[in-house]
């Protein structure tokens, strides 16, 4: 039986001390036992009748024919061990033969010997707990933090989770549930998972591998942000609270709320903002995209101290980086939670989380609000970028990623919700204080809402340098999650499909990855790096990702099957998927995703930052960067057509079948054994 893998030589050996009549003993009470006894953990399993079920025969020297099938769709079970192998007792049949045949004394014995290759085993987690913290840690990531809240009161407070909820039962959850469990059935990174699916559609993975770096380039700048203001928390005061620092402007307006006699005008920037913008991004020193300026040193050795927590992190496989999330996936809830208590007490509290809750039935007649919904429920749980099927490839076989899926998502949107009380109790708080409406507190939304408004709100409170430091602390915790579950799908897509160069060598593969992410962010250090953070984050990771998400439900559950697919899931749960599933991915999800795509063709955003206007130049540089991502899907069929070999419709057929021995993870070889 040919195959790629290198074979192990299992030998059996008998006791040359063993009694004869034991011996004979042990066959009489073989020949009465049930059929297909087997014994796991490495050990040799008695299995009569096992020729049978192979669809082949092979001929052997001696003119017998032995089966050389016995492969299973079944993927091996990690309980199994790497030497198990099948004794038959009963005398090898082919095609017409019967089962339960017994074997005369002496006779040829059938040895199965499970193959085995020589190759390092898949690395697993460690705890089923690791998993799980890894998978929150990357589904709550900074855009809870900001984006939920905002998204909510914008598009009719309370109302809103209507339309929010309904996408994430039709929409998200499926596709996060999809994602978990090829993952851990194929036990393959997002590239090389293809071939055991549809192999034309191979490029998705190298898509989600490049959007992964663009994710890279820029969303590590915003911890760099963040550990520049932990940083500055150390000091006697904190620097935004004042406006006699070298970087403030006459403008600058202490607002602090023991100063009562302070008039605000539209005019007046807080010292908060002027530290900010002028201190920490120092964009006053950048025109725009078309001159960005110097790079900021400060920035640069906050994301090069960020990059080295990464990277040794991550170096060694999810062994490490399935411990360090029981420090980064925990401590942002410990501190959500402090900062809620402490919210909740302050003066105007109230107003916000009225603010935040009120609904607006009318609201739900917009179209605007179901494309919101839909793309903050896509994004927050965050399928299509290659990070589901790589941490799902280390579980156990039989782990249940149903339950999973549904945990890890629920978990998520309640701390999207519960996020939302933790910001807008303090906005109630500014509002109160500035003596304003909380709409125009508010109305920043992105990182100006962590670094302007609540960093802001901080200085007011007593013991504003503590809450200062859990809170940049809290943010940077929430990126590293992100980070390292980013960075992991590459790691694993690369490694899966280049083991033999890239095997032993993931320490330096690791460094080299992470070297290039850096050198890619530099732009994003620079005066003028808020705007290229703000280009990389409308376009690069929006329509590329929906896109290739589409793509690949697409294969899956048309080309792959959806009843194949939920086969192989019945085999690793022991249930089949229910009908709302199957119809949810043959259909719903698809639709899903096409109303996202299509709302943001129809609709493209108008991207500003602060008072810079992006000039229609940029447009064209965002969409360029997005489709650079997609091209990679039509490039790879073109090439995998063009290499297969035979008829355009022999090559055609190949190409969307499932390579063969691709779908059997357990194969087995026959041999005869005296």
């Amino acid at each position: 039986m040919e195959t790629k893998d290198m074979m192990m030589t299992s030998m059996l050996t008998m006791d040359k001390g063993e009694n004869e009549g034991e011996r004979d003993k042990g066959r009489e009470e073989m020949g009465g036992e049930e059929e297909g006894t087997q014994q796991e953990n490495g050990r040799l399993m008695l299995a009569d009748g096992l020729a049978e079920k192979g669809p082949k025969s092979l001929t052997t020297g001696s003119g017998q024919q032995v089966s050389n099938g016995f492969t299973s769709s079944t993927p091996q079970s990690p309980r199994d061990g790497p030497g198990t192998a099948a004794c038959s007792g009963g005398t090898a049949s082919g095609p017409g033969g019967g089962a339960g045949s017994s074997m005369p004394l002496g006779g040829l014995r059938t040895l199965v010997v499970q193959q085995t290759s020589l190759e390092r085993p898949r690395e697993t987690w460690s705890k089923k707990m690791d998993f799980l913290l890894s998978v929150i840690g990357y589904a709550v990531d900074l855009g809870n933090v900001w984006r939920f809240p905002y998204i909510c009161y914008q598009n009719g407070g309370g109302a809103f989770l209507f339309p929010y909820l309904l996408m994430a039962v039709f929409g998200g959850v499926p596709l996060f549930y999809m994602e978990l469990a090829l993952g851990q059935f194929h036990r393959s990174g997002c590239i090389s998972i293809w071939k055991h699916i549809c192999p034309i559609f191979k490029g998705i993975g190298f898509a989600i591998c490049i959007i992964a770096l663009y994710i890279a380039f820029y969303y590590n700048t915003i911890m760099a942000w963040a550990l520049y203001y932990l940083l500055s928390s150390f000091g006697s005061t904190l620097p935004w609270t004042t406006c006699t620092n070298s970087w403030n402007t006459a403008n600058c307006n202490r607002y602090m709320s023991t100063d009562h006699n302070v008039s605000w005008s539209n005019s007046s920037t807080s010292p908060a903002e002027e530290f900010y913008t002028r201190q920490v991004l120092q964009v006053h020193l950048s025109p725009g995209l078309h001159q960005l300026g110097s790079v900021s040193w400060q920035l640069a050795l906050c994301l090069l101290f960020i990059f080295t927590i990464v990277y040794f992190s991550i170096w060694k496989g999810v062994k490490t980086s399935g411990k360090v999330v029981w420090v980064t996936a925990t401590f942002p809830y410990l501190v959500l939670l402090i900062l809620l208590i402490h919210g909740a007490t302050l003066p105007g509290a109230w107003r916000g989380v009225v603010f935040y809750l009120k609904p607006d039935w009318t609201k739900l007649l917009s179209t605007s609000v179901w494309i919101d919904a839909a793309a903050q429920i896509f994004f927050s749980l965050g399928p299509g970028f290659g990070v589901l099927l790589a941490f799902a490839s280390y579980n156990p076989f039989h782990n249940n990623c149903y339950k999973d899926a549904l945990v890890t998502s629920s978990v998520n949107c309640l701390t999207s919700f519960l996020s939302g009380f933790v910001i807008f109790t303090v906005l109630g708080y500014m509002a109160e204080m500035r003596q304003q409406d909380v709409d125009a507190v508010a109305k920043d939304a992105g990182p100006s809402l962590l670094f302007i408004i609540y960093a802001e709100a901080i200085a007011n409170m007593p013991a504003s340098t503590f809450f200062a430091i859990i809170f940049f602390l809290m943010i940077i915790m929430l990126g590293l999650d992100s980070t390292f579950a980013g960075l992991e799908g590459v790691i694993t897509a690369m490694l899966d499909e280049f083991p033999h160069i890239l095997g032993k060598r993931r320490e330096w593969f690791v460094f080299g990855l992470v070297c290039v992410c850096y050198l890619g962010a530099l732009s994003t250090l620079t005066y003028g790096g808020a705007f290229v953070v703000k280009l990389f984050e409308e376009y690069a990771t929006g329509p590329a990702v929906i896109t290739v998400v589409l793509l690949e439900v697409i294969a899956v559950s048309w080309f792959y099957g959806t009843k194949r697919f939920c086969n192989d899931i019945q085999v690793m749960l022991g249930f089949y998927p229910g009908f709302f599933w199957r119809l949810c991915w043959v259909a719903i999800c698809p639709c899903f995703l096409l109303f996202i795509i299509i709302s943001f063709l129809a609709f493209p955003p108008e991207v500003r930052l602060f008072n810079y206007h992006y000039p229609q130049w940029t447009t064209v540089l965002g969409y360029c960067i997005g489709v650079s991502s997609f091209i990679c899907v039509p490039a790879y069929m073109v090439y995998h057509l063009l290499n297969a070999k035979g008829t355009f419709k022999q090559r055609l057929l190949k190409s969307i079948t499932p390579e063969p021995g691709s779908v059997d993870h357990r194969d087995y070889i026959v041999t005869n054994a005296v």
